[in-house]
């Protein structure tokens, strides 16, 4: 009797526990049926946990199954392994290569008209800006009474022009001495050569223009005392205008007379297509280079001396060279050069990404010319130029 007393209290505590865990999956029925913001609402720290640990569950179940049907995939898929890239067909084009230069606008025309004689500035019948003719007159230095010694010095020029001439008609005819025929030969020849010196000399009070252009500027003005040197005006032509540059020495060979030449001015919108003029025979020691003159065609006069400009020079020219980008040239440890092919598998679905070793020329601007190592209609990857690898798969999207 008293062991029955005993157990009694045990069989009334399991069949408590049964009766928690009942009510505990009868919760846990009605929670699956419940949302997260009902349970949350409820406000049930119980009823929150375990829902937060079936999610837990959940999520986890859900992450393996994930796992798996990605690694069916990539067994099963080879298209998302390849990388994606775009090529460009090799073609044989027109290349010309071009040396650039800095230079300067020069003219031969442009000159100081100085004073050839001392005295005062009589008269300058010329303005600043106005266009002269050759030999035009342009100023007059008074020339202190030269002009009436060339005037006294004709007088006595013409007489003995004469006297010479009678005497050498008496002396024909056997009249009179030799000795007399000579000393009037003599004083005229010696009076002619008198007037021509002293017509140099009263030349030399008048300034006139070397050749037609503009004065452009007047540095003396009229009244002022002028010495032998001074200078009294500018002179400029702007029609005949050059380039000078000085290229390297290097280039010698490349650049002659008569060599294309493109020039950039800024005060010009556009490119002037020219020629050099004329090479230089010395090289400048203490820079190694030599100079040339490029002609330039300045008919609206836009172009003014000491001008900076840009000279391109045409110093090669290949009609079938092989261009490419330089961005997708790649250098080895050995300091080879190298692109990638893409090459086709014969399947259509992917092509092998193969590395070329090149020989380049020339290049200019963003493409530089191929000499050896490829061919015309090579496919050479662009765009993963710098990221595929040797044999590696690639999808071309062009």
């Amino acid at each position: 009797m008293q062991s029955l007393i005993t157990k009694q209290p045990f069989i009334m505590k399991k069949q408590y526990s049964l009766l928690v865990l009942s009510l505990l999956l009868m919760a846990c029925g009605s929670d699956k049926k419940k949302s997260v913001s009902d349970i949350i609402e409820n406000g049930n720290l119980e009823e929150l946990r375990f829902k937060r640990a079936e999610l837990v569950s959940d999520s986890d179940v859900l992450l393996n199954d994930i796992a798996s049907i990605d690694k069916a995939i990539a067994e099963l898929d080879t298209v998302h392994k390849l990388a994606l890239i775009t090529t460009f067909k090799v073609k044989d084009t027109l290349f010309n290569h071009y040396l650039e230069l800095q230079a300067t606008v020069q003219t031969k025309e442009n000159i100081l008209l100085n004073a050839e004689y001392g005295g005062v500035l009589q008269q300058i019948y010329v303005t600043k800006g106005q266009q002269v003719r050759q030999g035009q007159l342009l100023a007059k230095i008074d020339d202190g009474g030269l002009s009436q010694q060339l005037a006294q010095l004709q007088i006595q020029a013409d007489l003995s022009k004469t006297t010479y001439e009678r005497q050498a008609k008496l002396w024909s005819q056997k009249i009179g001495s030799e000795m007399q025929y000579l000393q009037a030969k003599s004083n005229f020849e010696g009076q002619q050569k008198a007037v021509v010196q002293l017509q140099q000399q009263l030349a030399k009070t008048t300034l006139t223009a070397p050749f037609s252009g503009t004065i452009d500027d007047i540095i003396i003005e009229r009244g002022n005392v002028v010495a032998p040197g001074m200078a009294i005006m500018r002179l400029v032509n702007l029609r005949n205008m050059y380039l000078e540059a000085d290229v390297p020495e290097s280039y010698i060979a490349n650049v002659r007379k008569g060599t294309e030449a493109l020039v950039d001015i800024p005060t010009l919108p556009e490119t002037l297509v020219t020629t050099i003029n004329q090479v230089g025979n010395y090289i400048n020691p203490n820079n190694r280079s030599f100079k040339i003159e490029v002609l330039l065609s300045n008919k609206e006069g836009l172009i003014k001396p000491n001008l900076t400009a840009k000279v391109k020079i045409k110093d090669y020219s290949n009609p079938n060279a092989m261009l490419i980008p330089l961005s997708v040239i790649s250098e080895n440890a050995d300091g080879e050069q190298y692109v990638y092919l893409a090459k086709d598998n014969g399947e259509n679905v992917y092509a092998l990404a193969t590395r070329v070793i090149i020989e380049t020329g020339k290049a200019q601007g963003d493409f530089i010319e191929v000499v050896n190592g490829i061919k015309v209609g090579d496919a050479i990857i662009y765009e993963g130029a710098r990221t595929v690898k040797e044999g590696q798969k690639v999808s071309v999207l062009n």
